[in-house]
């Protein structure tokens, strides 16, 4: 199995710890490594020749200083972000002509997965799977509460077990819903959320590229004839920013027919930890559930996240609920239930 980790994210909802420069997948959010470390590390079954990184141009140091143990030609690099369908396809243009028969898997450099030895268990049925009956098929998670930030997907009817892992055919993707719409979906016991964990031949999802967006195809072959050769760069440079910003989901998984999808249900402990209300969530909490960072005093408070990154003491008296993130880009205080409004108010859409 050949996995490609996602890594090229901008983060903004983690704003001021997560920026452009540095994004979430880059940030020691959750230990002492960062996301994109503790991603590798989950990967421990693998070779490191077996893992691609994509990722933003700007980022190429950064990398190669975190990761210098992931060959410098397993390095992706977009030259402009174009959302995943673009980004995905390049990956498995790649792979499809360095390994046409091998299975490759999607992973995001940016989700905490609490699980390791449940993951890589799912992923090597998701591989026979692939290899067995060249199926896409996807690792997902039981829906805990009504959230509108997770995209769903509808479980269809049993196809097999394996492992004690009972196989789904796909039902329906379902994109982010409103509230009363979550609601349903939690209630009904049919819908998980959707990781965007996928499986597969790069050889079967290039046919369903061809298929289904056969401009974006015929760009991802000519991109794929000149890969590895002294051109590779030119071209990549001169069609990839030429393409659609679309992604994967819309593109390709929402157009396929589900009965050639599969669904493994997992207990990941997943999240993808986008807004600081979901760390706070995630992460070992005091007595009184606060999690602090730096050099943090807090009096009669609770169920807070304090981060204080700059050295500076930072003292919070009588609050509860609250998110405080200092850093050197900037200063972030919210409640805690209103942290997913970050990325409005960096747009300038403040009331």
């Amino acid at each position: 199995m050949k996995a490609v980790i996602l890594a090229g994210g901008g983060g903004t909802r983690l704003w001021p710890l997560s920026t452009g420069e540095k994004p979430k997948q880059f940030q020691k959010l959750v230990s002492n490594r960062t996301m994109l470390e503790e991603t590798i590390n989950r990967l421990d079954f693998l070779s490191p020749s077996d893992i691609y990184l994509a990722i933003n141009a700007n980022h190429y140091r950064l990398v190669r200083q975190l990761c210098p143990q992931i060959p410098k030609q397993n390095i992706i690099i977009e030259p402009a972000l174009r959302d995943t369908a673009p980004c995905i396809g390049l990956a498995t243009a790649i792979i499809a002509k360095r390994h046409p028969e091998e299975v490759m898997s999607i992973i995001y450099a940016d989700h905490l997965i609490k699980n390791k030895g449940e993951f890589q268990e799912k992923l090597k049925i998701a591989e026979k799977l692939a290899q067995r009956d060249e199926t896409i098929n996807i690792i997902e998670v039981e829906a805990t509460e009504p959230n509108t930030n997770y995209g769903y997907v509808k479980i269809g009817e049993e196809v097999e077990k394996i492992d004690d892992t009972v196989i789904y055919q796909l039902g329906a993707f379902k994109e982010k819903p409103d509230l009363t719409t979550a609601k349903k979906f939690l209630k009904s016991g049919n819908y998980l959320w959707n990781t965007g964990i996928y499986v597969w031949k790069a050889k079967s999802l290039m046919q369903y590229y061809k298929n289904l967006q056969p401009s974006m195809y015929k760009k991802l072959m000519e991109i794929q004839e000149d890969y590895d050769s002294q051109t590779q760069d030119a071209t990549l440079s001169a069609i990839y920013p030429d393409f659609q910003k679309i992604s994967l989901d819309y593109a390709i998984m929402e157009k396929i027919d589900p009965k050639n999808v599969r669904i493994l249900k997992a207990k990941l402990g997943w999240s993808d930890i986008g807004t600081w209300e979901a760390i706070w969530e995630e992460l070992p909490k005091n007595n009184r559930k606060n999690i602090t960072r730096g050099k943090v005093n807090m009096l009669d408070c609770s169920g807070s996240l304090v981060y204080g990154d700059t050295g500076k003491k930072v003292c919070i008296i009588g609050l509860d609920d609250i998110i405080v993130v200092d850093t050197d880009e900037g200063l972030l205080i919210t409640r805690k239930d209103q942290s997913q409004r970050i990325k409005d108010a960096q747009e300038n859409r403040l009331e």
